[in-house]
């Protein structure tokens, strides 16, 4: 199993090994600083990681349907006047 120590670091211990582990062995591990920087967070993770991924966007309303689109029709100088200094 990977144990993350208080500074960051982590190790891999057996289930007694960290059964067995006081303070004092942590302090201990800290103080010589064993372990190493975990780049990726699913290091060694029962993940499986796998190139292929599916997306599912059957819960996503369907846009090209509506034909409410009333924004559609607005130009972005009807909503802006750049004369008039309180919209700049």
């Amino acid at each position: 199993m990977q144990y993350q120590l208080p500074n960051g670091k982590v190790i891999y211990l057996s289930i007694e090994q960290f059964l067995e582990m006081t303070d004092q062995d942590i302090q201990f591990l800290m103080s010589i600083d064993h372990g190493v920087h975990i780049v990726d967070p699913f290091t060694g993770s029962a993940v499986e990681n796998t190139t292929y991924k599916e997306f599912d966007f059957s819960y996503l309303p369907d846009d090209e349907n509506e034909e409410n689109n009333s924004f559609d029709d607005i130009s972005l100088d009807d909503i802006i006047n750049l004369e008039d200094p309180t919209d700049i």
